[in-house]
């Protein structure tokens, strides 16, 4: 039987040259083929139409399990774990999914390990062994992965939300699975979980319910035959898609109000209603259209005014958790405490708004405004990482015919108000179901959600009940959008003369400098600007971080009602808080880009405190800081790591502290000051010429430095900051031991940190290149094997500048002192396999490497954060990858032995360790005996962190002072790298 190609013309955008072929192959397997002439790295994903929805009865969890499992080994290539190593070593990454109805499996490597790369995937459906040994420790990771859930309040949510559904219906059921649901009830009833696993998996895995996507460099011929090769063997037994027809809400499911209590403080709202799936209409889009006017921002929206009245903080509103056979849109309201006490009011203006949209009727204006937003996004799509646009339309091939698995649902063209009124007509009183979470409903509930544990209570609603909330609701001006201004009309491309391969500094003064690099890869009518606002007095006490913080955060909450259509638009603006002050980043269409950065800075300029808007904001950061100590372990572990090594940084609890005594006058009274002496390093890129560059910066300058009255003035040579790190002493091994903030989870975590080096190109290399051979086998050992922990990273690791490597593992299994002697146990085991490896294993890593660092960027917003590193941290390397790659191709076998030695081996001269063991709620005994027990000789334990700080010398910035500092003039054809000599190295 030959391989079926039709001829589909497939919808793409304007500016996208690669090519695209859907073919079939005998077995049914449905494919479309990718060929990109440009691409550094070729990827795959199989889309299988089987998902939780699938799980047999009492086997929760075993579509998600079957996933875990594929990773193992095959009959064709029976090494456990090679298909991974080989990914890894190769200059990849793989991952895979299970949602309710599919399961997605993925990959991505440098082109030319593709073709073996694709073999070993497509084992996964032709012949995956599944060793009892594997299938025991691979429970276990399920397990440890749940347990990393139990306590998130998206899993927790979203799990009540199903579960109080019918339970005939697969919606209803728990999805991810774990010890109990795997071992221990199937064990019960006699029943064994490998021989359900295989037998799900020979009898629900079938070629005609896979979708494939393969993108490559090479053509469509070849990559074609490629895929006929290696993907006609999966079985086709002609399988049918599970389908449960109907929604999974009864009646008694219908109008209820839902009190839960969450992990974290803050309260929310979540307004939810069971519709028609748009998908049936999705050139059409009715919740598009509804989601835009329902969760819009600007005037006459309903969040402007619960923002008015204080009783929200973010609002948004759209489809969600959507099959062929069900869906919901979803309202989700962030309240103040306020609001909270005005939960019915809200529901009511809600209503209020959806009463609105009856009466005005569906407008066509509005659908066209909409339609030309999504058009221009479209058609001028960035690129994105191969791997993640095979994920995207492998999962539209089931639900889209060929000729939309580009476009899928992002461009509704149809104007059919019909549909969007019968979606508006199911949005009812009758038809609501209200989530309201809060830490005030503790010790006011009845019930437990059985898998994550969430006390909840269920009221049913009445009609009378919420037409009396719509009655309460204030009476304030409700009123549709106006139209849009932002909308970019002028797409047109600069005329750049030079073609910069680098960024240049365009300009020079007392108050600024302007890094400049024209788009000469993308050509797209987009632009990059970012501008740090180095602020000394922003960061010299932790008050001062938090009201710089609150600062920011008033910034973005007074832009607000402005802003909003130019994000809606395309054109997208953000203010962060940084450690010496704070960033402006604006990118999006460069038309009127202009218009809304101007606007910022004369925000900024102006800026008041509003006292009622700086009690919300307060309130909203206190809740933020208040929240820390619910983050994972591993996320406190990598915090305490940073605040030990960063020399300038202001504990959580510090500011947490602080926050309680800021009140609206200490704001308006600090604000002046920070201001008052500032430096801006600014970057702009892309879809601006040089002039236009050079008169935003000066726009800027003349603004906050040269008005008649100032309301900044340039910094002094020494005023300019730079965040330094702390200098660890060789042969020494420091380890922090603190308590999980959170003692009701379980998990601990470690973060094993080895310091290296300060930036230097052949050290770096060496340092990349042992990661890059270990990460694989350490993910292995540790997690594969030893079951440490769900979550077991080795990555690299850069603090300004300053390199090394660092061990990530959290851990129900083990406390943190026994996972980092895991970690030294590894890197024993692992000395000798580096001796071993062949010189071809050696080139072959040293290729895969230069490979990637080859890689060109896909993006404007991926290029300029590149090049804006260097930048901060003062490295102005902007030939990095270029003088690194000429490092890797001197670099020999045993120069990679003898650094490894030095600096990483255990007991290496020159190894510096940091190892931050944070102990969870199974660990409490672990952690008085590591605070208690004898140090062992070469080791330091660290009982105050800023004690320590104090006691250490710094590493030199590369931050230089301004004089250090050349003008580049940007000139055609110009090339130029401009660099900054570091600073002396000095002890503090």
């Amino acid at each position: 039987m030959a391989v079926g190609i039709t001829e589909v013309k497939i919808v793409k955008p304007r500016t996208d040259k690669r090519e695209y072929r859907r073919i079939v192959l005998p077995n049914s397997l449905e494919v479309l083929l990718i060929s990109d002439p440009d691409t550094d790295k070729a990827a795959a994903s199989m889309n299988v139409c089987v998902g939780s929805f699938s799980n047999p009865e009492g086997l929760d969890g075993l579509a998600h399990f079957l996933e875990h499992m594929l990773f193992y080994a095959s009959e064709k290539y029976p090494l456990e774990d090679s298909y991974s190593k080989y990914i890894a070593e190769h200059g990849g990454s793989t991952n895979a999914f299970t949602s309710s109805e599919r399961t997605n499996y993925h990959f991505d490597i440098n082109t030319d390990c593709f073709e073996e790369a694709l073999d070993r995937f497509a084992q996964f459906f032709i012949k995956p062994l599944m060793s009892p040994d594997a299938t025991m420790r691979e429970i276990k990771a399920v397990d440890s992965e749940n347990q990393k859930n139990l306590l998130s309040d998206v899993w927790r949510m979203n799990q009540l939300q199903k579960h109080l559904c019918t339970e005939a219906h697969p919606y209803h059921k728990f999805s991810t699975g774990n010890w109990d649901t795997l071992e221990v009830r199937p064990k019960a009833r006699g029943i064994d979980i490998r021989c359900e696993l295989i037998k799900f998996y020979e009898e629900r895995y079938s070629a005609n319910l896979m979708q494939l996507v393969v993108y490559g460099k090479e053509s469509l011929d070849k990559i074609q035959s490629l895929v006929e090769n290696k993907f006609q063997e999966i079985p086709n037994t002609n399988r049918s898609c599970f389908s449960f027809p109907g929604q999974p809400c009864t009646p008694e499911h219908l109008q209820i109000l839902v009190k839960a209590v969450p992990i974290m403080q803050g309260h929310k709202l979540r307004i939810i209603w069971p519709i028609t799936p748009s998908i049936h209409y999705y050139k059409e889009g009715p919740c598009r259209y509804l989601g835009h006017l329902i969760g819009h921002k600007g005037e006459g929206s309903l969040f402007l005014i619960l923002k008015k009245l204080g009783w929200a903080i973010s609002l948004s509103a759209g489809e969600g958790d959507f099959t062929r056979e069900f869906s919901f849109f979803k309202v989700v309201i962030d309240l103040t405490d306020a609001g909270h006490e005005h939960m019915g009011e809200i529901v009511g203006l809600l209503f209020k708004y959806i009463i609105l949209l009856q009466q005005s009727g569906v407008k066509k204006w509005v659908f066209d405004e909409i339609s030309a937003i999504c058009e221009t996004v479209f058609h001028y799509k960035d690129k994105i990482p191969p791997i993640n646009y095979v994920v995207n339309v492998a999962s539209n091939m089931k639900l889209y015919p060929p000729k939309d698995w580009l476009v899928a649902s992002s461009l509704p063209l149809n104007f059919n108000p019909g549909t969007i009124q019968m979606v508006l007509d199911e949005l009812t009183m009758n038809n609501v179901r209200i989530f309201w979470e809060s830490k005030k409903f503790e010790g006011h509930t009845d019930m437990l959600e059985p898998w994550y544990g969430t006390a909840y209570a269920v009221m049913k609603l009445t009609d009378s009940m919420i037409q009396k909330w719509i009655d309460t609701a204030p009476n304030d001006c409700l009123h549709l959008p106006a139209p849009n201004l932002f909308i970019p009309t002028d797409l047109s491309l600069k005329d750049v003369q030079g073609k910069a391969k680098y960024p240049v500094l365009l300009r020079k003064s007392a108050y600024s400098r302007l890094w400049y690099k024209p788009d000469t890869m993308f050509f797209t009518p987009k632009a990059y600007i970012r501008i740090d606002f180095n602020c000394p007095y922003a960061s010299h006490s932790p008050e001062a971080q938090i009201l710089t913080y609150i600062f920011t955060q008033l910034l973005m909450d007074y832009l607000n009602e402005y802003a909003y259509d130019a994000q809606v638009a395309g054109l997208h603006y953000a203010i962060y808080l940084k450690d010496t002050g704070f960033q402006v980043i604006v990118l999006g269409y460069n038309h009127k880009m202009r218009i809304l950065l101007e606007t910022v800075v004369q925000k900024i300029a102006e800026f008041k405190v509003k006292p009622d808007r700086f009690a919300v904001v307060k309130e909203s950061v206190t809740k933020e800081y208040e929240n820390f100590k619910f983050q994972q372990p591993y996320q406190q572990a990598l915090y305490y790591c940073s605040t030990i090594l960063e020399d300038h940084s202001w504990p959580w609890s510090e500011k947490l502290e602080a926050l309680p005594h800021l009140e609206a006058d200490d704001l308006a009274k600090f604000s002046p000051v920070m201001l008052s002496r500032a430096f801006l390093e600014c970057y702009i890129a892309g879809n601006f010429d040089q002039n236009e560059a050079e008169s935003v910066i000066k726009h800027i300058e003349d603004t906050l430095f040269k008005c008649p009255q100032p309301i900044s003035k340039q910094l002094s040579p020494s005023e300019h900051l730079a965040t330094r790190t702390i200098k660890l002493e060789s042969s020494l091994s420091y380890f922090y031991p603190i308590e999980g903030l959170n003692q009701s989870d379980k998990n601990s975590a470690l973060v094993h940190y080895i310091q290296v080096h300060q930036d230097d190109s052949v050290l770096n290399v060496k340092l990349q290149l042992f990661s890059l051979i270990a990460k694989q086998a350490a993910f292995h050992q540790l997690r594969s094997v030893e079951q440490l922990g769900y979550i077991t990273v080795l990555m690299q690791r850069n603090d300004f500048g300053i390199r090394g490597l660092q061990f990530i593992i959290q851990s129900t299994e083990k406390d943190p002192q026994e996972v980092d002697l895991r970690v030294e146990a590894f890197l024993k085991v692992f000395e000798s396999k580096l001796h071993v490896m062949t010189n071809d294993e050696f080139k072959s890593n040293v290729n895969a490497l230069i490979d990637m660092k080859l890689e060109r960027h896909k993006n404007l917003r991926e290029e300029s954060s590149f090049y804006w590193k260097e930048i901060v941290y003062g490295t102005l390397k902007f030939d990095r990858k270029e003088s690194e790659v000429a490092a890797l191709e001197q670099l020999t076998q045993q120069e990679l032995i003898d650094f490894f030695n030095e600096y990483i081996k255990v007991g290496a001269p020159r190894k510096k360790i940091l190892s931050v063991q944070v102990y969870g709620g199974l660990h409490s005994d672990g952690y008085k005996l590591a605070k208690s027990e004898r140090i062992q000789p070469q080791s330091v334990r660290i009982d105050d962190i800023f004690s320590f700080r104090r006691s250490r010398p710094l590493y030199g910035s590369f931050k230089g002072g301004l004089g250090h500092m050349k003008l580049q003039m940007f000139q055609p054809g110009c090339t130029v790298t401009v660099r900054e000599p570091p600073l002396m190295q000095h002890c503090s």
